[in-house]
């Protein structure tokens, strides 16, 4: 998708993004957004007692995110390709998972006032990965506040992201397997990656690697 100016690498904890957006970065001469998640002073606590600090961790993320992304659309977003490692619907894949019914009925009230007034992607790549890669990923990150994560909670997730992402037709979709992909050490991952990225029309594309 040469002519793309705004794309969003999403996709569960662990599995890349971020990287994989710094990359594009580089490879489309563009410009980074990316999550700040480490600012969020709830997510230590929600880390060790998701029910009671859910809806505090989520609220935090909805509204900064909103705020970056209102940034982005009062821009000049068309003069250079921007690459963001989060999409900002996906604040509703964690919502549904960790609110319980009164706290998502709020939830769902702001982020519907909220969601009307940001741009969207032209084009959405959603990276998987197996739930034991996460959770090796995760440990070799060995950031404080992720250590508390269950695995119970990474699998989840998982299935989670795969079933919203099952149903996404909002925008363009390009779905990458990265179980087995290492951006940092193989260029090669990475060059495919960018082919498949550049070659895609509209719909949803599945890229999985073969070894």
């Amino acid at each position: 998708m040469e002519k793309a100016r705004y794309i969003a690498v999403e996709g569960p904890i662990g599995v890349g993004k971020t990287s994989l957006t710094e990359f594009l970065v580089a490879e489309f001469k563009g410009r980074v957004l990316l999550e700040d998640v480490d600012n969020n002073p709830f997510l230590n606590s929600f880390y060790q007692d998701r029910k009671k600090f859910a809806f505090q961790t989520q609220l935090f993320f909805l509204l900064s995110r909103y705020k970056q992304q209102k940034d982005l659309s009062q821009q000049e977003l068309f003069n250079s390709t921007v690459i963001a490692d989060y999409l900002f619907a996906k604040d509703k894949i964690f919502a549904y998972l960790n609110l319980d019914e009164n706290e998502l009925s709020l939830y769902e009230q702001i982020y519907r006032l909220l969601d009307a007034r940001i741009p969207k992607p032209d084009l959405v790549i959603y990276l998987q990965a197996r739930p034991e890669v996460l959770i090796e990923r995760i440990k070799k990150r060995s950031k404080a506040y992720e250590a508390n994560i269950e695995e119970d909670y990474i699998e989840k997730l998982v299935d989670t992201y795969n079933k919203y992402f099952f149903y996404y037709t909002d925008t363009p979709l390009l779905v990458i397997n990265t179980s087995d992909i290492d951006f940092v050490s193989h260029p090669e991952d990475l060059a495919n990656v960018v082919k498949e990225i550049r070659s895609i029309k509209g719909g949803v594309q599945h890229y999985i690697p073969v070894k």
